[in-house]
């Protein structure tokens, strides 16, 4: 990390936000110091000094986030060599691998937790520590609106996996793997040996998946020091990136340099830029969208279609290229790849680390030009996703096109439609269904709401009879999700959801549907006085949820094109300081 270009401001002790809890001479104050005496800690540890939250998504059961229990430390101790007071807060932790039914049920519950938190406690700044897909965005949609200076250490990719030579993507290659197993392939001692090699160390995948995305937008909206995002999770430049970050944080307090300074619609369009030049995960759309909310900034599919008209793919990282994000790493990571991109980049806006992402980007130099190409050499001409519209999708949806068969692009076929994934997996095979390469996979009931949580289940598989024929990919619809690891071409994201009635519930098998990923266009072949027919006759299925967390969610969640925020949440307005005395 390049030294910050700003000089060092330091704010008087009763100029923090935490002196009203420590620092004034009436009872409440007198014990909140007698508590912490009680922590261990004697009076010249903290006093006047700036408090310091350090939320922490490590977990036993969470792989991606293994090793953040150690990296807080480090955090901790570049908190305290800078003048700071650093208190690590246990915060939910979002397993991607483990949660069920999917950790995107959860990331509002993360974000709800992280801005009460930090609103709550004697806390003047915060470093977020996460990146495993859904808490990247929970972290920073929390801190966006408790809007506290902050500081996001990204937890890191793994190392490559490996199996007989062969240089492993995790997530990509389990998905081409299996299929190969049930194409009759290979068997279940290569699976075996495929377990071990997968996923070999700490960190999240690295492949540009939804955590690699989501923790590169996060270094373009310029909340990271520069490079942290692909500095992998095992190496010890982590570490040190980890004790930069504590550094930082406590003159961010000192500066009062709030989030509101530094997540701006400039920051947040450069954010889009990179997830479309990167070639990310469809999945930065919802959270982005839903990021920028928290941040008084309006953002749209609309604006995602534009930039990515005007931005090349310029990484050429699996699962729409060939390396992984240690190569990237040290191709010359974020810096080098934006440097790439600055005539499309918002070059006088703040950054954590900097007065400008001019200032941060200055001297960075690419080492390997076909990990990250040059403009004159881009992996595609166009952004990596595309949005769509038509009858089918009237308020839109997504594909991530790099990462489909480009035969596939514009496609008209019959539909063959599922109600559920459940119903999917039983059925899929049933050679009853007559399934062709030609046909148009449909999952409905896999929404917001209908998952519930918008599962990963987007990537459908296809029917083991076409695998073993050698068909590796079909025309796929639904609106859920897909991993950021996946591949296909998978049409993602339809809004509204079928759940509520959006057209998606109204196919039948037989339809046709016309995909042009070109023109932009998904259309269901019926005449609009038929679905109106159909319409009519729709009748919503029952609530999924009688109480608790999920009948909250399910009152609140907005739609996919709108980021899946809770209604409560998104919109704007005040929320008072806690009185402390």
């Amino acid at each position: 990390m390049t030294p910050p270009t700003s000089p060092r401001i330091v704010k008087r002790p009763e100029e923090l936000r935490s002196h009203q809890w420590y620092g004034t001479d009436g009872l409440r104050s007198f014990s909140h110091r007698a508590r912490t005496r009680q922590l261990g800690y004697l009076p010249e540890e903290h006093l006047g000094k700036p408090v310091i939250a350090v939320l922490n998504t490590w977990s036993d059961i969470n792989p991606c986030h293994v090793h953040l229990r150690e990296r807080a430390q480090a955090v901790k101790r570049g908190v305290w060599q800078a003048g700071g007071f650093p208190l690590e807060f246990p915060v939910s932790t979002l397993s991607e691998t483990f949660q069920k039914p999917t950790p995107m049920l959860y990331r509002n519950l993360l974000a709800m937790e992280t801005e009460e938190l930090l609103r709550s406690y004697p806390v003047d700044g915060a470093v977020l520590m996460g990146g495993c897909d859904k808490s990247t965005p929970a972290l920073l949609m929390g801190a966006a609106s408790a809007d506290l200076p902050a500081v996001f250490v990204p937890a890191g990719p793994m190392l490559p996996g490996h199996w007989r030579n062969e240089v492993l993507g995790s997530g990509t290659d389990m998905w081409k793997y299996w299929d190969d197993k049930r194409a009759g392939l290979i068997g279940d001692a290569e699976m075996a040996e495929l377990e071990n090699g997968l996923a070999r160390s700490p960190g999240t995948c690295m492949t540009m998946g939804t955590a690699a995305t989501l923790t590169a937008a996060a270094e373009a909206l310029g909340v990271t020091v520069p490079g942290a995002s692909s500095i992998p999770a095992v190496d010890s430049g982590h570490e040190r990136m980890a004790a930069a970050s504590g550094r930082r944080i406590v003159d961010l307090v000192h500066q009062d340099l709030k989030l509101s300074k530094i997540l701006t619609r400039e920051a947040y369009e450069d954010a889009v830029v990179t997830v479309l030049a990167l070639g990310g995960s469809t999945n930065a759309v919802i959270h982005l969208i839903a990021m920028a909310g928290r941040s008084g900034v309006t953002l749209t599919l609309d604006d995602f279609d534009r930039i990515a008209r005007t931005v090349p793919v310029l990484a050429n990282l699996r699962p729409g290229g060939r390396y992984l994000m240690e190569d990237f790493h040290f191709a010359g990571g974020l810096p080098a790849f934006l440097s790439q991109l600055t005539d499309v980049l918002h070059l006088d806006r703040p950054t954590v680390a900097h007065d400008t992402l001019r200032e941060q980007l200055d001297g960075a130099l690419v080492h390997n030009p076909d990990v990250i190409r040059p403009r004159e050499n881009p992996l595609a001409e166009e952004g990596g996703v595309a949005v769509l519209r038509g009858n089918l999708c009237p308020d839109g949806a997504v594909i991530k096109h790099i990462a489909a068969e480009p035969r596939l692009l514009k496609h008209t076929g019959p539909a063959v439609v599922f109600p559920d994934y459940r119903t999917m997996q039983r059925t899929i095979n049933d050679p009853e269904l007559g399934i062709t390469a030609d046909h148009v996979l449909v999952l409905q009931g896999s929404g917001p709401k209908g998952g519930p949580g918008m599962p990963e289940y987007g990537m459908l598989p296809l029917p083991d009879h076409l695998l073993k024929e050698g068909v590796r990919d079909m025309v796929r619809l639904s609106d859920a999700r897909m991993s950021g690891t996946s591949y296909g071409t998978c049409v993602l994201h339809i809004a509204p959801e079928s759940y509520v009635g959006g057209p998606l519930a109204l196919v039948r098998s037989g339809d046709l549907i016309t995909l042009d990923v070109a023109a932009r266009t998904l259309r269901l072949e019926v005449t609009d006085e038929e679905l109106e027919r159909r319409r009519a006759a729709w009748t919503p299925p029952p609530e999924r949820y009688e109480r608790g967390y999920g009948a909250l969610y399910n009152e609140h969640i907005t739609q996919a094109d709108t980021g899946c925020d809770f209604t409560f949440l998104a919109r704007q307005g005040t929320t008072p300081e806690p009185y402390a005395g």
